[in-house]
């Protein structure tokens, strides 16, 4: 607890943070922008490059993002203030990687389609039929997933500009409500890979 009241100590940076959060919401339309757009752009690649690593990678990052905010979340719960920001940048450095990845994967690869099992990126309704229930739940886990990223990105790096700018009871309190929904997302992220796989 000590190490949270020498933080407390600190001054905030009010200047800073009003900065922060114009390149905030501007780094949230942008990538909000990009993903949208990567649905309709592709940008095509030569046949001796293959981006089929990718995915994988996504969910190991995805795992890293969930691992390191739980270890975050019990360190600040026992009061380790400095080991807990160290967690939150690894968490916060997985989850722009990624971002980075996803969206040049999604620039350049056609989309994998959940029951698709010729490949062809189109679904007849023999696979839809064959795809059953489970179709219907990957789609769930994967709308949710989205929408719960795009609605918490400019939240998540509001609430770390927070606690970089020694803002911190306001920290707190959008940590609560921002946390869980962080958490989902980085699960949910690995769940949709490994119900995806089958058809890459």
């Amino acid at each position: 607890m000590k190490q949270i009241e020498q933080i407390k100590k600190r001054k905030a940076d009010s200047i800073l943070l009003k900065r922060l959060k114009i390149a905030v919401w501007i780094i949230s339309g942008v990538v909000l922008g990009l993903v949208m757009l990567m649905r309709q752009v592709k940008i095509p690649l030569p046949d001796y490059i293959s981006l089929n690593f990718l995915p994988p990678f996504h969910a190991i990052l995805n795992s890293l993002a969930a691992v390191s905010l739980v270890m975050a979340l019990v360190a600040i719960k026992k009061g380790n203030a400095f080991v807990h920001q160290k967690w939150i940048y690894c968490a916060m450095a997985c989850s722009f990687v990624f971002l980075l990845s996803y969206v040049a994967y999604h620039f350049t690869t056609p989309e994998t389609i959940y029951g698709d099992q010729n490949g062809d990126g189109k679904l007849s309704q023999l696979e839809v039929d064959e795809a059953g229930v489970m179709r219907k739940v990957y789609l769930s886990i994967l709308l949710s997933h989205i929408a719960l990223a795009a609605l918490s990105l400019p939240f998540i790096l509001l609430n770390f500009c927070y606690g970089f700018t020694n803002h911190f009871e306001k920290h707190r309190k959008l940590s609560k409500k921002i946390f869980p929904v962080w958490l989902y997302v980085a699960v949910t992220g690995p769940v949709v890979y490994v119900l995806l796989n089958p058809y890459y």
